[in-house]
């Protein structure tokens, strides 16, 4: 492992500023616009723009990297993202911010696909889960803490833009100079919704509800605080224990659908984050207990994404599992770009409270669907789940699912080819029969 994280430091070290740069940069976009009085319905078609940046990205970069290669494609994006944020700096319009945004989500998009097929690259299968681990920490961690960097400066002057240009440039610096070969990089094909809904329908309805839920919280969550009048301060840690609560929940939940099932950990979590959610739209107290049920809110629905994820998995042969996955990632940032506007309507239309109403209503949505779902079949046996994997949910990570798919590839080739008898081309005749017979 020592030898992986030797030649991995500067790739780490590299998107841990990226992601402060992230993280900053979507609380003081929602701050900045609160101050600017632009209106609630505005600042969420704003927002929304990261998340459609993020689907356009993950289309069109792949392609882009076969073509010109990781470093160009690295360097052009990320001086594209460290631009864009200063163009909000200076232009303080509504229509100008949301291409900015769209920018900003395609820029990242091809920032991450490029960064993590590295990281990929760099481990082996025997430590590609360590290492895996390590870079959602510092993740993680570095969307966590650029919340804090909000407190370094006035979110009405310019130094705090200027701050998350500097971040992503300098990120730029170990990432490009790293002596490590850059790896092959091969666009792969993706498997239809509707495809996937026949054999998991609460994998597919969840992810594209959980994006809803993020882009809900990444997109309206500064907005929401500083709505109620709270100081900068408060704004970002109430947006830092947010992601903190995912962190935590994930290995605690992740362990427990191993154990009882996918299903059963899902509906818990959504009616216990559906419930504590309906429960903070009546405090009117911002003290500790307000930032505890913020943290576990953020605990029941973050780690959805990767509960969503394996549970389709669960459903998939190794090969199905490559294609299908990259749809799994375009379906959750779909629900994100929906998810910030659908909520900025509902705060403009309820008032700021909307914001966590949304939230419940959301994971209602999926607990009601799969306890409907778990009348038509019943569920998967112990024996054919496979290991639950934490995977950051959109928009921190949209390439995140490729490094697992690289570990499904490479794990299946080592099995006996009698084991796997499924091919790519038999692939939508096989999704199109029920779980049942297969």
């Amino acid at each position: 492992m020592f030898q992986v994280l030797s030649n991995s430091w500067a790739l780490l070290l590299g998107m841990g500023l990226i992601m402060l740069g992230n993280g900053l940069q979507g609380s003081l976009l929602g701050v900045r616009a609160s101050i600017e009085g632009f209106e609630t319905s505005v600042t969420g078609l704003i927002m929304s723009g990261y998340f459609i940046g993020i689907v356009i990205g993950c289309q069109i970069v792949p392609r882009m990297v076969a073509k010109v290669g990781h470093i160009r494609i690295f360097g052009a994006l990320a001086s594209l993202a460290s631009t864009a944020i200063l163009v909000q700096a200076v232009f303080i319009t509504p229509w100008l911010w949301w291409a900015m945004r769209l920018v900003t989500g395609f820029s990242y998009a091809g920032i991450y696909i490029v960064a993590e097929s590295w990281l990929n690259e760099a481990s082996e299968n025997r430590t590609r889960g360590q290492l895996l681990s390590i870079y959602m920490l510092i993740s993680l961690g570095g969307m966590a803490g650029g919340q804090l960097l909000l407190n370094l400066a006035n979110p009405s002057g310019y130094d705090l833009f200027v701050l998350v240009s500097l971040l992503v440039s300098l990120a730029t610096i170990p990432i490009l100079v790293t002596v490590s070969q850059a790896p092959s990089y091969e666009v792969l094909e993706k498997v239809g919704v509707v495809q996937l809904y026949r054999v998991a329908p609460i994998g597919i309805f969840g992810m594209f509800l959980t994006g809803m839920a993020m882009g809900t919280i990444f997109g309206m969550g500064a907005v929401f605080t500083t709505s109620i009048g709270m100081s900068v301060k408060d704004v970002s840690f109430f947006m830092g224990t947010m992601i903190i609560g995912g962190f935590i929940f994930q290995y605690p939940l992740g362990w427990m659908s191993d154990r009882i099932g996918r299903r059963s950990v899902i509906i818990g979590s959504c009616l216990g984050g559906a419930a504590i959610s309906f429960f903070a739209t009546t405090q009117t107290e911002q003290g500790m207990l307000f930032f505890a049920i913020t943290a576990v809110i953020g605990g029941m629905t973050m780690p959805l994404y990767s509960l969503c994820s394996v549970q389709t998995n669960d459903y998939l042969t190794p090969e199905q599992m490559v294609p299908a996955s990259g749809t799994l990632v375009l379906l959750n940032a779909s629900g994100a770009a929906l998810g910030a506007p659908i909520t900025a309507a509902a705060m403009e239309m309820f008032g700021p409270d909307a914001f966590f109403g949304s939230i419940g209503v959301i994971m209602s949505l999926v607990a009601l669907f799969s306890l409907w779902r778990m009348t038509q079949r019943a569920d998967i046996s112990a024996e054919d789940r496979g290991d639950f994997v934490v995977m950051a949910p959109t928009p921190l990570s949209v390439s995140l699912s490729h490094n697992v798919e690289l570990e499904v590839i490479e794990a299946a080739a080592s099995m006996d080819s009698a084991s796997i008898q499924t091919s790519f081309e038999d692939l939508s005749r096989e999704l199109e029969n029920p779980v049942e017979e297969r």
